[in-house]
């Protein structure tokens, strides 16, 4: 699988809120239809099996309602993605990441263990806290193992973890920094690790309790100072990764502090091929919705790999982040001076980020509008997956003549759906009754879901006419 993932702390972020963002995209070949849809405490078994590893794993019977992304085809396991749980905590899982022949003969990935299809159905409901979540995840990681090597993001409104997998078993995380921003591509990410915290007081780093001795054990630390760096020690930084992984990596980097360092030229501090790049960074503004929609849209726009720029000498050399084969994203927003009830907001979008929009939505809900929630695996224009699959691909074959209907699409469905969330949240802070507010929430996440269906179904209609005027067999003749 592959994915990019943005974390942003609190003190980075244009309001105070903590964000968690992240593309999740198919595998080469293949599409995966999804759809945004609620978890219920009635819905969890007392014991969970995974349709891809068969684990059987007990669960806890006091599970909290959670919004989900699953897929919307049944048969592959649930895969719920990303979500936001009753007690305000947020969670994506998973980012597929890398590792080297030393971890993986060291500890073995376990055929029987969980993966992302698990993890956030097995973690969200149980936890109250970003640093629960972390714990949990950690605590199944140990007993049952995973078959696969993934990065996971937790946050509640004052604080987010990553949380990346080592082998079949281990594990550490970190808490993000306030003041930073964490790009991550398909890569293992972290570049430092206090050991000591993580096994002592676990203010800022968290890891599996036998860590140190597995280290030292398969003599993993390769530095030379005794500074434990551990992309070098669990991670990999192969010629795929210069092609496939660094790149987003530094298109992010740069997009967010384009002054700090010399990113393009002969005399740069960084490439898109540097196996050094700061897993996070001190932006130069703070960071919005819209700026992290917009890098995790990214196809190397001003740069020689643009592949829609004609004179881009170097078009299609790197993956880009906005790749066909995303399926959704997911932005998740814990708003710090909202009251509880609706402070978690949830932003998506659905196909290639290229050429769609994300809209807000409440994630303290009960049920989610069918515009998002009916996905099967038929194109239908009935539902924001399937549109937004069918827009991105008349879009990019008409690109020079769509780009700006999508331009005009984006800003319309962003202004309108700012506007909507705001008018609610006034409306909610001036009604004292819990009952009432919570059904000022449903209605509306239906008003966000008609007016993204308006301007979706708008902006198919005039990309379709772009496209159409474009076919090899037009003529310029009309009839006589």
């Amino acid at each position: 699988m592959a994915c990019t993932t943005i974390l942003v702390g609190k003190n980075a972020s244009y309001d105070g809120s903590t964000m968690i963002a992240r593309n999740d995209d198919s595998g080469s070949g293949h599409f995966t239809a999804k759809k945004f849809t609620v978890f219920q405490p009635q819905d969890y078994p007392a014991v969970y099996k995974s349709v891809i590893s068969g684990v059987e794993i007990p669960l806890p019977g006091s599970g909290l309602r959670i919004t989900a992304v699953p897929n919307a085809v049944e048969g592959k396991g649930l895969w719920a993605a990303s979500g936001v749980n009753a007690a305000n905590v947020g969670m994506t899982a998973t980012e597929t990441i890398t590792s080297n022949p030393r971890v993986l003969g060291a500890d073995p990935l376990v055929k029987g263990g969980i993966g992302e299809e698990d993890i956030v159905y097995l973690v969200l409901p149980y936890v109250r806290s970003a640093r629960e979540g972390v714990r949990r995840l950690g605590s199944l990681l140990e007993q049952y193992g995973t078959y696969e090597m993934n990065g996971i993001a937790f946050q509640d409104v004052d604080e987010v973890w990553w949380l990346e997998t080592i082998g079949g078993h281990h594990w550490m995380a970190r808490r993000v920094p306030d003041d930073v921003y964490v790009v991550m591509p398909n890569q293992l990410g972290l570049d430092t690790l206090d050991m000591d915290d993580a096994l002592g007081e676990q203010k800022e780093f968290m890891c599996s309790a036998d860590l140190r001795g597995f280290i030292d054990k398969y003599h993993l630390d390769l530095s030379l100072d005794g500074a434990l760096n551990p992309r070098d020690a669990f991670g990999s930084h192969d010629d795929a990764d210069h092609v496939y992984n660094t790149p987003r990596g530094w298109y992010m980097l740069r997009y967010f502090n384009p002054n700090t360092f010399a990113w393009d030229g002969p005399d740069a501090d960084f490439t898109p091929r540097s196996d050094d790049l700061p897993w996070c960074m001190v932006p130069e503004k703070k960071i919005t919705p819209e700026d992290v929609k917009y890098v995790l849209s990214s196809h190397y726009q001003g740069t020689p790999y643009d592949p829609y720029a004609a004179t881009a000498s170097e078009k299609g050399i790197y993956r880009p982040i906005g790749v066909n084969r995303n399926d959704f994203m997911a932005l998740l927003q814990m708003r710090p001076d909202v009251p509880e009830d609706f402070r978690a907001v949830e932003w998506l979008a659905f196909a290639s980020n290229a050429f769609n929009t994300m809209v807000p939505f409440y994630a303290n809900v009960d049920t989610t509008p069918e515009y998002l929630s009916n996905t099967t695996g038929d194109v239908s224009t009935d539902n924001f997956y399937w549109a937004s699959r069918l827009l991105a691909a008349m879009a990019d074959a008409s690109y020079a003549k769509s780009v700006f209907h999508i331009e005009r699409y984006t800003l319309s469905v962003g202004s309108k759906a700012n506007g909507i969330i705001n008018t609610y949240d006034d409306a909610q802070r001036g009604e004292a009754d819990p009952a009432a507010r919570a059904a000022l929430r449903t209605k509306a996440n239906e008003e966000l879901a008609a007016m993204v269906r308006a301007e979706t179904t708008d902006a198919l209609n005039k990309v379709l006419f772009e496209l159409s005027s474009g076919m090899k067999n037009a003529y310029s003749r009309s009839d006589a």
